[in-house]
């Protein structure tokens, strides 16, 4: 196969898929790098680079689900409370093998839409690496992610534009 078909390969096969469906297998150290790099040959204007990752995984990744369970818990007025949505929250983290914050970093130096824009592109090349290496991933934007200011060290220049979760696939 050449170069433009396995690409057009991996395009088509690029999809969504949930932490419901990944496995118990560890992605590798080595996968996980992988796929971050890759988001640094998104493009991006004047070379600002606005993309900001943070993986949890592990113990850390265990605290984030807490954390945002009770996010969810605080925010939410009791009548429209919802413990399954609750329990989802942390299932969702706990069953991704990894979990990424995607975070734009706005410079100052170009329209702010076009650093979304090109955290989007980095965040479709990961999507394009994770196909490749048969691991499942997907970006979550739920509005809980506003109130993780703190535990991400978020600056002033900066928002988190969501989570994006990985797990393997049998």
């Amino acid at each position: 196969m050449n170069k433009a078909e396995v690409l057009k390969e991996i395009i088509e096969q690029r999809k969504s898929i949930f932490p419901k469906d990944y496995s118990e297998t560890e992605i590798s150290k080595e996968i996980i790098e992988e796929i971050l790099n890759s988001a640094k040959f998104a493009p991006n204007h004047k070379r600002t680079k606005p993309w900001r990752f943070k993986i949890f995984k592990g113990e850390e990744k265990a605290k984030l689900a807490l954390e945002m369970q009770e996010i969810y818990k605080s925010t939410q007025a009791p009548q429209v409370f919802l413990e399954k949505k609750y329990n989802d929250i942390g299932f969702k983290i706990n069953k991704a093998d990894a979990v990424v914050s995607i975070i734009v970093n706005f410079s100052g130096m170009v329209p702010e839409w076009e650093e979304i824009a090109a955290v989007s592109m980095a965040v479709q090349n990961m999507y394009l690496t994770c196909t490749a290496n048969g691991v499942g991933c997907y970006w979550s934007s739920p509005k809980i992610v506003d109130y993780l200011k703190e535990s991400l060290t978020i600056e002033e220049n900066q928002k988190c534009l969501g989570l994006f979760y990985m797990g393997k696939l049998d």
